[in-house]
């Protein structure tokens, strides 16, 4: 099956579910559109009772899909600079402190006590694994996703400095936690004896520092070529080429792709530079191309993840330690975000019952299971991705459902 069969069988799935969730629920369309795809899911598979033919169809379509490399490899760095592009600046300036230590500390904090709770949750319902593979659990699934939250954020009318917070949090710790996974993933593929503390601290700040830097200079390099013409084709393209052109350099580098098109979306879509570099028609081409793109590639990946259901392993332990790690993954939020919280609290007047509010509108996304898709079969891959199944679908739908109530309630 071709890249054009497959990208079209999704479009199509994604216009009639999409039709479906406008037309008939009116739910925010991450939420819809995933619990759509998973009620449809469902349906084929009890219908392979009687006929498997559409079962096996759909099935092996899934496993043409490499979710992984589609997603980290080409979508995500698309996602992630339309929605740095349309963020507030200003406000993300403000927070800027707190947001990058919820990003880096937050994240750390969160991997380590993930792994540790479900270390010993495992081992009571007689699932034991060893440490290294539950840490790598822990830094899958800590960090936020920023797409499955901003839409949410903006329909229920969250105060402007709490939904900072939230998204630019989101916005970096991807990239951070990608970078978490990939440090702790090679341990576990390698073995301690490799491990070199100094060496993983370079390629940490490798990553990190280089992909901030690369975001910066392609935001500045992008600003002073919108600002030498005025052609809104052209400029349009030109914002296209910063994305796809620096996420192949950060790719070659080994550094960042998602932290540096994080940087460069914030650096082009900051009003100072939008008022210097483009006129009113070329702000408003840029800003709906983005949106389309934003739309489109995230209603493509909620339908993706709501069929990765089919290639799970159905087993009720390992559903149970999906529902053991949601409280636990909460706990270990909010305890991750205390100290940040607790330091800044007071001097940049943060809204009240902001932990409780970030614990439990950190929503987990695509990139969760992208991660759990790229593990072996010897850190329990069948495993970990039944959970990380688990815990996005309850927090799409169960934390995305009732985040907007939360906040009306305790704000």
């Amino acid at each position: 099956m071709d890249f054009y069969t497959i990208a079209t069988v999704l479009i199509v799935l994604s216009a009639i579910f999409g039709f479906i969730n406008v037309k008939f629920l009116s739910l925010p369309n991450t939420i819809g559109l995933m619990l759509i795809t998973i009620v449809f899911t469902m349906l084929i598979l009890l219908l392979s009772y009687i006929n498997p033919t559409l079962y096996d169809h759909e099935r092996e379509f899934i496993g043409k899909i490499d979710f992984k490399t589609v997603l980290l490899d080409m979508m995500l760095s698309f996602m992630l600079f339309a929605g740095a592009l349309h963020t507030n600046f200003q406000q993300l300036k403000i927070q800027r402190k707190p947001i990058l230590a919820f990003a880096t500390l937050g994240t750390l904090i969160s991997t380590f006590l993930v792994g540790l709770f479900v270390f010993l949750g495992l081992k009571v319902i007689n699932l034991d694994t060893d440490f290294i593979y539950c840490l790598l659990f822990g830094a899958l699934i800590s960090p936020t996703d920023p797409i499955a939250v901003l839409g949410i954020l903006k329909k229920v009318g969250a105060p402007k400095k709490l939904e900072t917070k939230i998204v630019g949090e989101s916005l970096f710790n991807d990239g951070v936690g990608v970078v978490i996974f990939v440090a702790i993933f090679s341990i576990a593929s390698k073995g301690m004896e490799h491990f070199s503390l100094v060496h993983t601290g370079l390629e940490f700040l490798q990553e990190v520092g280089g992909g901030l830097a690369l975001g910066a200079a392609l935001g500045y390099l992008t600003y002073i070529l919108l600002k030498a013409i005025d052609d809104y084709d052209t400029e349009v393209i030109i914002t296209i080429a910063a994305v796809m052109g620096g996420t192949l350099i950060a790719q070659k580098l080994h550094i960042s792709a998602p932290l540096a098109m994080v940087t460069a979306g914030l650096i082009v879509g900051n009003d100072t530079v939008r008022q210097n570099s483009m006129s009113e028609t070329t702000e408003m081409y840029v800003d709906k191309f983005w949106e389309l793109v934003d739309v489109l590639l995230n209603t493509l990946l909620f339908v993706m993840i709501g069929m990765e259901l089919l290639v799970l392993t159905f087993e009720k332990e390992y559903f149970l330690a999906g529902i053991l790690a949601i409280p636990a993954l909460l706990f270990a939020r909010y305890l991750s975000l205390l100290l940040p919280i607790k330091f800044y609290a007071k001097k940049l007047d943060f809204i009240k019952n902001t932990n409780l509010i970030m614990t439990w509108g950190g929503l987990r996304g695509g990139i969760s299971i992208a991660l759990a898709l790229s593990l072996t079969h010897e850190m329990h891959r069948d495993l970990f991705l039944v959970m990380t199944y688990t815990v996005v679908v309850f927090s799409i739908i169960g934390q995305g459902l009732t985040v907007g109530k939360l906040i009306k309630k305790l704000t």
